[in-house]
């Protein structure tokens, strides 16, 4: 079964939610993305945050009694799993442990899968008229990297780069070729492409 798509308005619901429970929130994945660009670019499947170890629980419970519950998935773990709901809205949970430092520790404290640089976590966007505090621009990109990526990841990859002067990274560089190639077609076709005929 297909998800359904998240939507704008899901994201705004979802974070005055989260802001009545005074849990804070970071956008990550396509939507941080496109907070950090002020607009839509494509639609979203599904909604990635960020949340304190100490807030999951409390947020976690809230969402149960809306009728969310666990998402069944080969890469569940209790610092990355996925609540749904009958509308198949999915929300990505991504629990993080802020050090002294700001960083946040992702996975088990004695041995951590990842780390979100204190940087990565002080990125502000807009989804509508509503400032959401997001992944950074340049750590969303570098978060783009090291998987077998796609168009999506190219669509927000290449729109970030563009937008905040951030260099492709490497795993892209394909994309940008067959990009690159496709603009000057289009460049060729229209100059061959005969100009219509005045208006008398």
């Amino acid at each position: 079964m297909e998800r359904a798509e998240t939507t704008s308005g899901d994201v705004l619901e979802f974070l005055a939610f989260m802001d009545e429970l005074r849990i804070r929130i970071w956008l990550d994945g396509g939507w941080a993305v496109d907070a950090c660009l002020g607009t839509q670019t494509r639609t979203h499947r599904d909604l990635d945050i960020v949340i304190e170890v100490q807030h999951a629980q409390v947020a976690v419970a809230a969402l149960n009694d809306r009728g969310y519950g666990p998402v069944s998935r080969d890469d569940t773990r209790p610092w990355n799993f996925v609540l749904g709901d009958a509308g198949r809205h999915e929300v990505d949970f991504h629990l993080i442990v802020l050090d002294e430092n700001g960083n946040g520790i992702y996975g088990p404290a004695e041995s951590p899968e990842f780390f979100f640089p204190a940087a990565s976590l002080r990125g502000t966007g807009s989804i509508g008229d509503r400032r959401v505090e997001c992944i950074s621009p340049e750590w969303l990109v570098e978060f783009h990297t090291g998987y077998d990526v796609d168009e999506d990841d190219w669509a927000d990859v290449s729109a970030l780069c563009e937008r905040f002067a951030i260099p492709v990274p490497e795993d892209y560089r394909s994309f940008q070729k067959t990009t690159s190639g496709a603009k000057v077609a289009e460049t060729r076709s229209d100059a061959g492409r005969a100009s219509p005929p005045a208006t008398p």
